[in-house]
């Protein structure tokens, strides 16, 4: 594909994602395509993107998708996105990132990656902390460097 072409075709990507259109999106893919996606319970195939589409909808009907940016190599287009979703009074945004493998213009594959783990804590009713707590910016903390040196000293 040209650079025009992945051009048009993230653009038509993002343009189905700012109408939720369930026709647009199964415009872009192949009948014979793949989703692999974290939020369902299976691979959803092709021919069934617009049923995913109009169960989003449903589903979800404050959810926004914004693309941040893309780059591409041959038939793979990855693309970077923002999305976020209206739960009880607190919206909620996160980051993905989206590999689409064409086959004639067309997704013959697209595998989302994604961080669902703070997303199943809200289902839940949980809070999901970070794994790794970090000091405020400016506190004094010893560097990695301090630390390892520590480390190597013999003891007394």
């Amino acid at each position: 594909m040209t650079e025009i072409e992945i051009q048009t075709f993230v653009d038509r990507f993002a343009a189905a994602w700012a109408a939720k259109d369930a026709a647009a999106f199964l415009a872009l893919w192949h009948p014979d395509g793949k989703l692999h996606y974290p939020f369902a319970d299976r691979v959803i195939e092709g021919r069934e993107i617009g049923k995913l589409n109009d169960l989003l909808k449903v589903a979800a009907p404050d959810l926004t998708w914004t693309l941040v940016g893309w780059t591409a190599r041959g038939a793979v287009i990855v693309l970077e996105w923002e999305t976020a979703n209206r739960y009880g009074d607190r919206v909620v945004t996160w980051r993905g990132v989206d590999k689409l493998t064409l086959r004639d213009g067309k997704i013959i594959e697209e595998i989302v990656y994604t961080d669902t783990a703070p997303l199943q804590a809200l289902r839940r009713g949980e809070a999901f902390d970070a794994l790794i707590q970090l000091p405020a910016y400016g506190r004094s903390t010893p560097s990695w460097r301090s630390s390892q040196r520590l480390r190597a000293m013999p003891p007394p």
